[in-house]
Parts: structure tokens; C-alpha cells; sequence
């Protein structure tokens, strides 16, 4: 018996590719909190788009020389997989302006649990896109979820602000981008993917910067921007590769690491602690995704 366990438990056994999914999931969502947290402590001292141009130009030379150093960069791709990482591209454009526009005037644990309902969108686009089935029961929790969703937001209501839009309107371009991962060739490199988001992003951004004014970017501002360049390059990879691993049904849920980051450090770097009804929104879109995705694990499995 003895024998057997040290069998394994050996530290030098890879881990399952399950595994290995929610070691990167994990990773991503704390690569992106705390990018968004440098971001947010910028407190728009720079224009939107001189910052993503900075942080692309940063990010893009990094990934450059990483890829080259692990020799993961090729572009010999098939056509229909760069008409996807064509359509990826651009959504992630959309999700990182509209988000980072709503992270700037919004607390970091607020914007944060509304991306949350992204698990239940995804299930939506897959059935409509992709024809996936979706239950009555995991349908019941997605209408249950996007209730959550609206005590988070609160339409109508003396809180309710443009941003929360701008966040909804990152949540729908995410969404397009995860489905869109889902459908690339196994074969294309993951690095790829990720350099060319990076440089879409940073070209859209040059562009549009050149309608306002730059402003001289103090050492603090140097050292945040070049953290948070760092910082995505690592969101980026991860959220690549862990929607090309393992089993998704089982990895999803671990998405949901990246609210506790958020009400971590919105607690500790900038004092903030969501009102009641917005936890309460939050715990009711997390647990309708998680059911969401306890309901399509089993069906994959029948």
C-alpha cells in the first residue's frame, strides 16, 4: 500500500491535462485582477488609449521575445483559423476598451462580478452558434444568473451608471472571444494567438491615440504600466491555452477565483467592499454558473 501511494503522489508525475487547466485558469484570473488592479491605481492620469498603446507596445516585444526564446511564434496558419484569430482580435479590442474604460470609474470588485456572468453567455452563444444543446434546467439557472446580474448593475436604479453598460458591453466581446478560441485548430500556437491580440490591440490604440494629447509619463506611471504589460501577457497565454485543454465543463468553474482576487484587493489596495445587494447579485450569478456547468458536464457525459 505504502508502495502504491508513493507511486502517486511522485512530484515528478505530470499533472492531468484537468489539472494543468485549473493551475492555468487560476493563473489567468490572477494575472488579469491584478493587471486590472495597476491599471486602476493609473486613476486616468493617462488617456485611455496612450495607456493601451503603451502597455501593447510593452507587452507585444515581451511576448516577441518569449516566443522566440521558447520557439512557439509561427504563422503558418490556415486560412480559417486567421479569419477566427482575425474575429478574436477584434473582439478582444472591444473588451479591453470597454472594460478598462468601466474599471476607471467603477470599484474593481463591482466591474469584476459582472464578468462573472460571462460562463452563462458563453453557454447561450454555444447554443445558438454552435448549436450545443441547453436544457430547460440549465436554462432556468442562465435567467436565474442574469437576474443576479441585474442587482449587480441595478438598471433604473440611483447607482447605476454608464460604466456598468460599458461593462456588459465587455462581457458580450469576451464572449465572442471565448467561442471563438473554442473553434481553432488544435495545432495553431497558443503564442500566436496571443501576439496577435496583443498587437491588434496595441495598432487600434496608436491609431485613436493620435486624437488626443499624450502626457509625460511619470516613473510611478512607468512602473505601473510596464507591471501591468507583464501582467497581461501572462492573462492573455493563460486564457488561451485553458480553452484548449482538458475538459472545459471542469475547468469553467475555477473562472469564478478571479471575483475573490477582486474583493481581495479592491478591499486592500483601494477600500472598497461591495454593498450587500451587489455580493448578493454576485454569489446568485456565480452559483447559477456553476450549476450551468455542472448540468453541461453531466450531459457531455450521458
Amino acid at each position: 500500500m505504502a508502495r502504491y501511494a508513493n507511486r502517486c503522489y511522485r512530484s515528478d508525475m505530470p499533472m492531468s491535462p484537468n489539472m494543468t487547466g485549473v493551475v492555468l485558469m487560476i493563473a489567468s484570473m490572477a494575472c488579469f485582477t491584478l493587471n486590472d488592479t495597476l491599471i486602476k491605481l493609473t486613476d486616468g492620469a493617462v488617456p485611455l488609449m496612450q495607456l493601451l498603446f503603451l502597455r501593447g507596445v510593452l507587452s507585444s516585444l515581451l511576448i516577441l521575445m518569449l516566443a522566440r526564446y521558447l520557439r512557439a511564434l509561427h504563422f503558418n496558419i490556415a486560412r480559417r483559423d486567421w479569419v477566427l484569430i482575425g474575429i478574436r482580435s477584434v473582439a478582444e479590442v472591444g473588451a479591453a476598451y470597454f472594460f478598462i474604460t468601466a474599471l476607471l470609474n467603477l470599484p474593481l470588485a463591482n466591474v469584476t462580478a459582472i464578468l462573472q456572468v460571462l460562463p452563462l453567455t458563453v453557454a447561450v452563444g454555444a447554443a445558438l452558434f454552435f448549436g450545443e444543446p441547453l436544457g430547460w434546467r440549465r436554462m432556468a439557472a442562465i435567467l436565474l444568473g442574469f437576474i443576479g446580474m441585474l442587482l449587480i448593475v441595478r438598471p433604473g436604479a440611483e447607482g447605476f451608471s454608464i460604466w456598468s453598460l460599458y461593462a456588459l458591453i465587455a462581457v458580450a466581446c469576451v464572449t465572442v472571444r471565448d467561442l471563438v478560441t473554442r473553434k481553432l485548430t488544435p495545432g495553431v500556437p497558443s503564442m500566436t494567438v496571443t501576439f496577435v491580440a496583443a498587437v491588434t490591440v496595441m495598432l487600434f490604440a496608436g491609431v485613436a491615440s493620435t486624437a488626443t494629447e499624450w502626457v509625460p509619463i511619470t516613473p510611478r506611471l512607468a512602473v505601473l504600466i510596464g507591471g501591468a504589460s507583464v501582467l497581461i501577457i501572462g492573462a492573455y497565454f493563460f486564457s488561451v491555452r485553458v480553452m484548449r485543454i482538458g475538459e472545459i465543463t471542469l475547468i469553467a468553474p475555477f473562472r469564478y477565483t478571479g471575483l475573490i482576487w477582486a474583493l481581495v484587493l479592491g478591499w486592500v489596495v483601494f477600500d472598497d467592499w461591495p454593498s450587500a445587494l451587489t455580493l448578493l447579485g454576485a454569489g446568485i450569478v456565480v452559483a447559477t454558473g456553476l450549476f450551468t456547468l455542472y448540468r453541461e458536464r453531466a450531459l457531455s457525459k450521458r
